[in-house]
């Protein structure tokens, strides 16, 4: 509730419905994941709790949405008394995300163990997009392995091609061990430079591998962004 683009941004509402809302439902269409609200706001955990859904408290304190996904996860296994295999981690500001973005993210490391996370990545089509410093940009190898993400232009390119920029979709997969790994992890100058939670993973030499999704998903980082969202989720 505190973002300082954005005051009062997961609770804002998007055709009548909190933004935090649209979240949680559009994710609880995936019945194969039991899913929950992180959040330190009182508003946020009451509203959730409202219309029956899970939500779970955490720090004040985390700079990363990373950090505060695997408080979550420690404190739902204590109290479910269970171990989780897989988390997907959602931001709360991507109110067009789907079950099927979520099956994208995680299939990968259902099919092999040896991948502890996975980010869904998309096309840059416009000049906007690629300048806005609110997309993360990300480039990658030959094996769809994150090389870097950055919030200015990457790969520098004189001209706009759709098939080089790539954005980062927030729709994130981990490993439970790796999430809990992740939280002892030193933070990292290039991570906080970039303020993207998985340049931390890419700076201590681990990998990230990106899965193409060809759904549109727009976050909302400033009200600007609002009348966007809205007219792609009425249709």
């Amino acid at each position: 509730m505190g973002s300082s683009r954005f005051p009062g941004k997961p609770m804002y509402k998007i055709n009548e419905i909190p933004m935090i809302e649209h979240v949680y439902k559009n994710v609880t269409k995936n019945n194969k994941f039991e899913a929950f609200v992180a959040t330190c706001d009182n508003e946020i955990y009451n509203h959730i709790e409202s219309i029956n859904g899970n939500a779970v408290y955490t720090s004040i304190s985390h700079e990363r949405a990373s950090d505060r996904c695997a408080e979550a996860l420690l404190e739902i296994e204590k109290k479910e008394k269970k171990k989780f295999d897989i988390v997907v981690m959602v931001q709360g500001d991507e109110p067009m995300v789907n079950e099927e973005m979520i099956e994208e993210s995680s299939s990968p490391l259902i099919i092999d163990k040896n991948i502890f996370v996975s980010n869904l990545y998309s096309e840059i089509k416009t000049k906007e997009e690629l300048e806005d410093r609110n997309c993360i940009k990300v480039v990658h190898d030959n094996n769809l392995n994150a090389l870097y993400f950055s919030r200015q232009p990457i790969p520098y390119q004189k001209s706009l091609s759709s098939s080089l920029p790539k954005k980062q979709v927030c729709v994130i997969s981990f490993q439970r061990d790796f999430l809990l790994k992740y939280i002892d992890l030193l933070e990292t100058p290039l991570e906080k430079s970039e303020s993207v939670d998985m340049m931390r993973v890419l700076e201590h030499g681990y990998k990230v591998k990106l899965i193409k999704t060809n759904y549109q998903s727009f976050a909302v980082d400033t009200k600007d962004d609002i009348k966007k969202v809205e007219k792609f989720l009425i249709n």
